[in-house]
């Protein structure tokens, strides 16, 4: 396979999901990818859902053989904005040992990776015995909404795999891969502040009312103390802390406290207590304003007490923390605080739990592992120690993915997530690129993980 003329291919396909202007890009990218899983020499459906189809490929076998879930995602961003791309988001162009274009890195670039490797290890051992299941879906970009109903809908096949592998994680740079074990789980919700029936004068009315401004500034300034702990009551209650070896494996990371606060181009980090930064976005949970509005926005000013206001609030969890009772206990904590002045409105935007799976041969591995699960991290290690010339780091990852979870959920399936893009990646905004050599590098790195969890005990 030219890896580089069929994921420019790939590409050029505008696959953005959440426009509908983008439909024709979505049904060529969908029929490109039923063309490369056909090519690799798998069976191919095409399963409808409300939105976006998904697509899956098949190599079927004995019931003895080990069955492994292989994902990916059709769907990209918009390209907005599109005058500070160097090239056209959608007409790829190879430079400076890239290949840019938006859905290069994610995640065209990446599942491409594991489809020509598959390609080519079948054509090289036609009998190899190890079953696939290749999803590929069209959603991942605006929540995945589908996805759960999919999986319902597919449970009895699914849940008789034995491990999920993907890569839509993140690793700190092209020699240095990151197996992710954790991704945080997620709750937001949009605390809005009504005060008087109207806008009003605020030379007629200031000093009289609460602004609901003020009301708002004050109220999501009491959500955290002076050390950026969350201040709500019970928030940090159950949380789970990360294992000795956990931190170990952070220290081995290639990037210093001062390093990750210099690319930031701030002057100070402000990580909660008993953790420093790097730990902070790994380890520990959060609540992080993410919007905020109300009042005179436009140039000049306007001499307004505005009669709404709102701020948008996201909060990372992590393992130990249960998406419905955060929830409950912030909102508590709004409406507690929230002066009398104003009334307030809270609307719950979405929710997961965190995501955690332990390599095997830990502390903390449990002693119920699926063994083919367990392999497969295994020989996850020595192929990417072979294919990039050092072993992967273990570590967790600050987003969310909330796919994993439902799988997990659903089908009772542990996923192995081996990162294939970079901070240089420019994942979501302008100039999105996949490292060339990275590339051949992961295709090489995959094809000797299948080859090696081929005929592994399933039990």
């Amino acid at each position: 396979m030219d890896f580089v003329r069929e994921l420019s291919e790939y590409v050029r396909h505008a696959s953005v999901s959440t426009d509908p202007a983008f439909r024709a890009g979505m049904e060529g990218a969908r029929e490109h990818c039923c063309a490369l899983l056909k090519s690799a020499g798998l069976e191919v459906e095409v399963v409808p859902t409300p939105l976006h189809p998904v697509v899956i490929g098949r190599r079927r076998g004995p019931a003895e053989w080990p069955h492994v879930v292989l994902y990916g995602h059709y769907d990209v961003q918009p390209a907005d904005p599109l005058e500070l791309w160097t090239t056209p988001a959608f007409e790829p162009a190879v430079r400076d040992g890239r290949i840019w274009g938006r859905g290069t890195a994610d995640n065209k670039g990446p599942h491409l990776v594991a489809i020509a490797a598959l390609a080519e290890l079948l054509r090289r051992r036609p009998d190899l015995p190890l079953r696939v299941t290749f999803i590929v879906e069209g959603e991942e970009e605006i929540g995945s909404p589908s996805f759960p109903e999919f999986l319902h809908a597919r449970k009895a096949e699914l849940a008789e795999a034995d491990c999920v592998i993907l890569s839509d994680t993140a690793s700190p740079s092209p020699d240095q891969i990151v197996i992710t074990t954790g991704l945080r789980g997620l709750v937001g919700l949009e605390i809005g502040l009504v005060g008087p029936k109207s806008d009003l004068h605020s030379g007629l009315f200031g000093g009289a009312v609460y602004n609901p401004i003020q009301a708002l500034t004050e109220l999501c300034a009491s959500l955290h103390d002076a050390d950026n702990s969350v201040a709500v009551e019970g928030f940090y209650d159950g949380v789970e802390p990360p294992a000795r070896w956990e931190r170990e494996e952070l220290r081995r990371y290639p990037l210093s406290e001062d390093d990750f606060r210099r690319s930031l181009a701030v002057d100070e980090l402000h990580p909660g207590p008993g953790m420093d930064g790097l730990e902070a976005v790994r380890f520990g949970p959060t609540l992080e304003f993410n919007g905020i509005g109300g009042g005179y926005q436009g140039a000049g000013t306007k001499t307004v007490i505005p009669s709404r206001v709102f701020a948008k609030v996201t909060c990372r969890l992590v393992p130990g923390q249960d998406p419905a009772d955060i929830f409950r206990r912030v909102s508590e904590a709004v409406r507690a605080r929230a002066p009398k002045g104003v009334r307030v409105e809270i609307r719950e935007m979405q929710g997961n739990p965190a995501y955690f799976v332990c390599p095997p041969d830990r502390p903390n591995t449990p002693a119920d592992q699926n063994p083919v699960l367990a392999r497969a991290f295994r020989e996850a290690d020595r192929a990417v120690a072979e294919a990039f010339g050092r072993p992967p780091l273990y570590l967790r990852e600050g987003g969310s993915v909330p796919i994993i979870g439902d799988i997990r959920r659903e089908t009772g399936l542990d996923s192995v997530m081996i990162g294939l893009f970079t901070p240089e990646s420019r994942l979501h905004a302008p100039d999105e690129n996949f490292e060339l050599k990275m590339a051949e590098r992961a295709v090489k790195a995959y094809g000797l993980l299948l080859e090696r969890l081929a005929g592994a005990p399933r039990r």
